[in-house]
Formats: C-alpha cells, sequence, structure tokens
C-alpha cells in the first residue's frame, strides 16, 4: 500500500469533518510525521503532554488534507506522531476492523455487518462516524481544447455505460451548443479498488438516471462495464491525464488540469465548486437515530439552484472506547483538531474541500466526546 509521508509543514491546522471518499491505494508501509508550529485548537506545543503514535488508513480523497492536519497536529504536539495508509475506503475499514488501524477514513459509511463488527474491537457502542471532509466528486474528461462540458445525468450515465461512445454524440452536442466536439472515442477510467469514491459516484447515478443506470451501487466497478482502471484517486486520475478522449470521476481537488464536466440541476447545469458540494450536504438528513453516528443520506436529486448533486462525504471512524486513556486522549485531541474551524480552513486551503458548516463541527465535537476507555 502507498505511504502517506506527513512531512513539515510551518501552516498551522485542525482535523476536518464529513467524510466521505475517494478512496486510494498504495503498496508500502505507512510513514511517520512531524512538525513544527503551534494552534490553540490541539494546545500548544510548549505546554502539550501528548505523546504517542497515531495510526489510521482508509480514503485516498483525504490525502492532502490529512497531511496538512497531521503537520498541524504535531507542530501543536510535538510528542505525537501520526500515520495514515491512503490504500481505499474499503481498506481502511477493513484494516480499522481487524485492529490495524486505530482509526479510519472512509468515503461511505459503514454497513450495517461492519457497525456490529465493530463492537467486538469497540466495546458494545461499536464506532463512532464523523464527517471529516466533504468535496465534490469531479466527471472530469481529457480533450485538447475543450475546459468544461455540460451534460445531464442520463448523459453522463450512458457514458460511464458506454451507451454513448463519441464525443461528438448528439445527446452530448445538444446541450453543448457552440462548443466544438471531436469526433474521438470516449475511453471511460474507473477505479479498479473497493472505493467510496466509486459508492458515491454509482449514488448519483442510480438516484439521477435509474432508467440507464440499473448496476445498483457498490465500492467495486461493475464488472459487466469493461473499461480501463487504475487504483486509487492518483491512479484513476494519471491514467486520465494521459489519455486523450478519456473520461473519469475523481475527488475534485485532485484532477489537475482535465477539463470539467458541469452538471445540470433543475433547469441549469451547475459546476462543482466547495460551496454547492456543503450547501447539498447541509441539506441532507442522517441516516441514523444513534446521536453519536453522524452518517448523513445525501439528496442526488435536488433540483435547488446552486447545489451540486455528486459530493463524497468522507468520514472518520473511531471506536466508541478505547484500551487505554493515552489513546482515547490522542484520538479526542486529533478528532478535535480534524473538525475545528481552523482545522477545515487549513484542509481546505490545501486540499479544496468544503468546510464544515459551524452546527456540523458542533455536532461532532459532541460525537468525539463520547469516545471513553473501556470499563
Amino acid at each position: 500500500m502507498k505511504a502517506l509521508r506527513i512531512g513539515q509543514s510551518a501552516a498551522v491546522l485542525s482535523i476536518a469533518a464529513l467524510a466521505l471518499t475517494a478512496c486510494g491505494g498504495s503498496n508500502t508501509p505507512a510513514a511517520s510525521s512531524s512538525a513544527a508550529g503551534g494552534s490553540s485548537a490541539a494546545g500548544s506545543s510548549a505546554t502539550s503532554t501528548l505523546t504517542g503514535t497515531l495510526t489510521g488508513g482508509g480514503a485516498s480523497s483525504q490525502e492532502a488534507a490529512m497531511t496538512a492536519w497531521a503537520d498541524g497536529f504535531t507542530a501543536a504536539n510535538p510528542g505525537v506522531k501520526v500515520q495514515y495508509n491512503p490504500v481505499g475506503s474499503g481498506a481502511g475499514r477493513k484494516g480499522f476492523l481487524a485492529g490495524q488501524y486505530q482509526f479510519a477514513g472512509s468515503d461511505s459509511a459503514m454497513k450495517e455487518d461492519e457497525q456490529t463488527e465493530a463492537q467486538k474491537i469497540c466495546g458494545p457502542d461499536g464506532a463512532v462516524q464523523v464527517p471529516a471532509y466533504v468535496s465534490p466528486i469531479a466527471v472530469a474528461f481529457n480533450l485538447p481544447g475543450v475546459e468544461h462540458v455540460n451534460m445531464d445525468a442520463d448523459t453522463i450515465a450512458s457514458v460511464f455505460t458506454k451507451k454513448i461512445t463519441k464525443w461528438n454524440d448528439p445527446k452530448i452536442a445538444e446541450q453543448n451548443e457552440g462548443v466544438e466536439l471531436p469526433d474521438t472515442a470516449i475511453t471511460v477510467v474507473h477505479r479498479s479498488d473497493e472505493s467510496g469514491t466509486t459508492k458515491n459516484f454509482q449514488d448519483y447515478l442510480s438516484a439521477a438516471a435509474p432508467k440507464v443506470w440499473t448496476y445498483g451501487v457498490e465500492e467495486k466497478w461493475p464488472s459487466d462495464i469493461q473499461a480501463e482502471n487504475a487504483q486509487g484517486t492518483s491512479g484513476v486520475v494519471g491514467l486520465a491525464t494521459k489519455t486523450e478522449g478519456s473520461i473519469v470521476y475523481a475527488d475534485a481537488s485532485q484532477i489537475g488540469k482535465l477539463g470539467t464536466v458541469a452538471v445540470k440541476v433543475g433547469d441549469k447545469y451547475e459546476a462543482y465548486t466547495p460551496e454547492a458540494a456543503a450547501k447539498t450536504v447541509e441539506t441532507s438528513k442522517k441516516v441514523s437515530t444513534n446521536e453519536h453516528d453522524l452518517a448523513i443520506k445525501l439528496d442526488r436529486t435536488s433540483t435547488t439552484a446552486g447545489t451540486y448533486p455528486i459530493v463524497l462525504v468522507s468520514y472518520h471512524i473511531f471506536c466508541a472506547t478505547y484500551k487505554d486513556q493515552e489513546t482515547v486522549d490522542l484520538i479526542k485531541a486529533f478528532g478535535k483538531y480534524a473538525v475545528s474551524a481552523e482545522g477545515q480552513k487549513v484542509a481546505s486551503e490545501s486540499a479544496g474541500n468544503a468546510p464544515l458548516t459551524d452546527a456540523t463541527i458542533e455536532e461532532a465535537n459532541k460525537a468525539i466526546d463520547f469516545i471513553s476507555v473501556a470499563k
């Protein structure tokens, strides 16, 4: 698995909230982080008595934000090391449930059977899911000379199911008057690993284009749709960048110079922005009655202007209880550092994610306060 080396940075930050995904893959051991600096959110480096190592793994969507968060946290707490492997949401949750990680990053909320399994290592209250990272998922493409294309949900679904195979197909052209679309074959690129980004993208297609997307909603790409693939966010973006005519879904903060699709919402086409992503999350509802579980159900079919429906919420998943006070102190300090306004701001500057609202930050802090030592 690819190790995320969290290097030194003068930036001061905190950890962010809503999760939630695109995941990634790699094959080397995790590296530790250290940094210089300080922050009131995590405690002054002159007064902090926290020591130890925190180990997490999961969503690659959080990779850039996690680097910023960990740099800031270790700047304020020089006795702490933070390790995070961006191995993908599915692998992160599996590692967490196996006791490999003390926390996981995931672009998908835990499944019911995973919640049950979590009780084996986390105690009867299971896991605490805190939104930590919110970001639009971009539908991005490599088409020289074309920077933006409009598509409605049925068209996006038709492209990714390979029912539309040319860029100048009439269904694309009629939504892009004045844009010169070439007679270039469309190369679909998807994630090869289990990915919360894949699940979020399929969730959008299933909800917004149900007559075209009939494959359900999974973290794996449907095996019936043969297309190019790569592991992790960086893998698919890299492949798309090298492949003229390609189209890909990926965390918007990492698409580089690829062109982007504006998605039809109501009567307008909405480009992705952090603000539009945050507005979508703001209108979504919690899926659990457990006050310590902040997983939400996103509204993929909103017609409200200024919303962008292809959004991922990436979570930080913690145990409700840990075996010792040292681990509890580290987890709670890091978790709160992540969801602070400062942490959200610094992560946004680094990764381009949408900062959490004050209300979400308040809920996240309450959930983290619930974490304690096992009795």
